[in-house]
Parts: structure tokens; sequence; C-alpha cells
């Protein structure tokens, strides 16, 4: 299919459906951008994230699948 004919199709359709074709093709360039930027891009290491550890302090939480089972017997038993 070449570039004519995608674009005779295009304008056969009704607008309603060439906004759609617009939209699915924004879609489409954001989404290859992103996975070409994110090969670039590494993310930072997860242990440097504020939230690991949070709850390091909790006592309840030093066995937490056992605060797991009460927290499930209680809520749903």
């Amino acid at each position: 299919m070449n570039q004519e004919q995608i674009l005779h199709d295009l304008m056969a359709l009704p607008p309603v459906a060439q906004q759609m074709v617009a939209d699915f093709i924004t879609f489409l360039r954001l989404r290859y951008t992103q996975e070409s930027s994110e090969d670039v891009d590494a993310l930072p290491p997860l242990e440097n994230d504020p939230f690991i550890g949070m709850w390091r302090d909790r006592t309840e939480m030093t066995d937490s699948s056992a605060w797991v089972r009460i927290v499930r017997t209680r809520e749903w038993s």
C-alpha cells in the first residue's frame, strides 16, 4: 500500500473516522518515541527510592506474612 492509496482511503472516511486515524497515529508516534527514549534513559536503582524501607521501624511488620494473614482474617472472616 503506497502513500497515495493511504491518503485516498483516509479522505474517503467520514470526519469522525479521520480524527480517529489521526489520534491513533499520534498514539503510535508517542509509543515508539517513548520506547526509543526508554532504551537510552535507564531507570535509577530501586533501592534509592525513598519508599524502600518505609516500614522498617514498624514492629508489627517484622513478620509481614503473619501480618497479612491477621489483617485478612480480621477484614474478611
